[in-house]
């Protein structure tokens, strides 16, 4: 990995969240990469529910300032960092008060999901993006965790297919075991075609579940690793009939080998 350049999205990540499947892999993969030479940066939603004090977040004011339209709406960015104790790790945060100033992550108390987590989704995508062109950073690869992150193959292939920064970047999607029952808004689809992205290379998602929120992933991913050992067998099928390499489930214990191998044979080939 010495010397290559590795952009990790996530959902979730600790030490900021619970500790869970895609928090925990999102923290242990870069550490990996990191710890072998390559050069990461990681970027993560700024949820209301991350102590920020504790975690000594801070905004970074040369980054943030830019606007994204969101279905007509223009929603500030904000950027904030931190670094992870004892890793010289940076962790960039995508943040926005109305999308993420509320005390949770996903669901509301009662555990409904929050109606405009769509809306986050495209978000959060869009202002990753933006943010990696300012700091006119280039990554070799660019590895996906967790469905908050999932649109961001879509916009790299669609919306960003014209950026010169993201000319060679592969896409890597790590997926895991369902997370969410139920869908997300039902016009999503619309809020995505907003941004010229033909509703065709999105059909599945006039039913944005869980399942089809990854399948449109998988599409626009050039590799894929299964981080979890119960991955619904709808989006198991659907990977299968994909002509892309494929990285079958490794425990967490012993991924470190076989993600880099991954990494250098099947994904920078």
């Amino acid at each position: 990995m010495n010397g290559k350049k590795i952009l990790f999205v996530s959902s979730e990540l600790v030490p900021y969240l619970p500790e869970n499947e895609v928090s925990l892999m999102s923290y242990e993969a870069p550490r990996m990469v990191n710890s072998n030479g390559g050069q990461i940066r990681i970027f993560m939603p700024r949820y209301g529910n991350i102590n920020e004090r504790r975690h000594q977040l801070h905004e970074v004011i040369r980054l943030s300032g830019m606007n994204l339209v969101i279905n007509d709406m223009d929603m500030p960015l904000i950027i904030k960092v931190a670094s992870i104790p004892k890793e010289r790790i940076q962790v960039y945060f995508i943040d926005n008060e109305e999308y993420f100033k509320r005390k949770a992550t996903f669901t509301d108390k009662q555990g409904a999901l929050f109606p405009d987590n769509d809306q986050r989704a495209i978000f959060f995508a869009k202002g990753v993006m933006e943010t990696v062109k300012k700091l006119n950073w280039s990554p070799d690869i660019i590895h996906v965790h967790g469905w908050m992150a999932s649109l961001l193959p879509l916009y790299l292939k669609k919306f960003y297919a014209d950026e010169p920064l993201f000319a060679e970047s592969k896409i890597v999607l790590s997926v895991y075991g369902k997370t969410f029952e139920g869908a997300l808004d039902k016009d999503m689809i619309k809020r995505i075609a907003f941004d010229g992205i033909p509703e065709e290379a999105i059909a599945s998602l006039a039913e944005p579940t869980y399942n089809n929120l990854l399948k449109v992933a998988v599409d626009y991913s050039d590799a894929i690793i299964l981080a979890s050992e119960d991955i619904p067998e709808e989006l198991e099928s659907h990977i299968s009939n994909q002509e892309k390499p494929v990285l079958p489930y490794v425990p967490v214990q012993e991924f470190e080998e076989a993600y880099a191998n991954f990494y250098n044979t099947e994904v920078l080939k």
